[in-house]
């Protein structure tokens, strides 16, 4: 019998998992930076071949800042676990993971232009959406919201501003 990659993966990362949860039969992994190349490369050689996604969360005003998210599949063994990296907003880079999945490219390159996290070792990191002179990332929390009046016939809608309630971020 074989046996899961799963369990093979979470014996052999070890320490490097600060983290786990575990939800509706699917297994979360929260990971130091310092082990998550390291980590990446372990899920790859135990079976999870397929790099489904890779995004990150703005968790702000929580520290750290930002985690960064690897869904990862092994289609033979029909699993799926996430893999997720905590990173601080001063420092926000992990290792590229284009030397495991070649994929990994314009996925790192999206969360880079969106939330201004560098993949250290990435082989082409710039914008992918966004314009190349535009500023800041539009997917942080902190991003300000623009109003752009649309003319409709017939109704004038409301601006955002108008619609989104105002409160303090929660401390």
């Amino acid at each position: 019998m074989t046996r899961d990659p799963v369990d093979i993966l979470t014996q052999q990362l070890g320490a490097t998992v600060l983290e786990q949860t575990r939800f509706r039969d699917e297994l979360t992994l929260v990971l130091s930076t310092e082990g998550l190349l390291a980590a990446l490369q372990a899920a790859r050689a135990a079976g999870f071949s397929l790099l489904t996604d890779l995004t990150a969360v703005d968790r702000y005003p929580v520290t750290p800042r930002f985690e960064v998210v690897y869904h990862l599949t092994a289609p033979d063994a029909r699993s799926r676990i996430r893999l997720k990296a905590r990173i601080e907003e001063t420092d926000a880079a992990v290792p590229s993971a284009t030397l495991v999945w070649a994929g990994a490219n314009w996925l790192e390159r999206e969360v880079f232009d969106l939330y201004g996290i560098r993949f250290d070792g990435h082989p082409d990191l710039k914008r992918i959406l966004m314009p190349d002179d535009w500023e800041g990332y539009p997917l942080r929390k902190d991003f300000p919201l623009t109003e752009e009046p649309v003319q409709f016939f017939g109704h004038t809608p409301k601006v955002p501003s108008e619609i989104i309630p105002k409160s303090p971020p929660k401390k």
